[in-house]
């Protein structure tokens, strides 16, 4: 993944170089189809995901509660606070995602701290507004 790209998803582009070269080494780019379910209400979160290009929606309970686009990230709270997915999110568009697994994120918090604490301030900031 190029640092660059990172730069243009809002919850990275704070970071410095270094941060940003440390995801790039482990991040992993997926491309979905429309109608493709992201992540289920319900399931253990493994990765997050941020959206590089296209749209997705969010449901909770069968309700449609938001509407995702380039830069959104998903499943950051999950994956941080070994929880269940809290929302089903469906892609409403061709995606490209990066992703990074628990696993990466478990090496960011050893070689890079500041990109968790980043990344749990965002989930901090969720809750408040949820």
């Amino acid at each position: 993944m190029d640092v660059a790209r990172l730069k243009r998803i809002p919850v990275f582009a704070d970071l410095d170089d270094e941060a940003l070269s440390n995801i790039a080494a482990l991040a992993a780019e997926v491309s979905v189809p429309e109608g493709k379910e992201l992540v289920r209400e319900g399931d253990y979160s493994y990765d997050v995901l941020a959206i590089e290009e296209g749209t997705a929606k969010v449901e909770r309970g069968g309700e449609h509660i938001a509407d995702l686009g380039p830069g959104d990230v998903i499943g950051e709270m999950g994956v941080l606070e070994r929880d269940q997915r809290n929302a089903t999110v469906i892609a409403t568009s061709p995606m490209m995602l990066m992703t990074l697994t628990s696993w990466d994120i478990r090496k960011l918090r050893k070689s890079t701290p500041g990109v968790v604490e980043h990344l749990r301030a965002l989930v901090e900031q969720r809750k408040e507004h949820a």
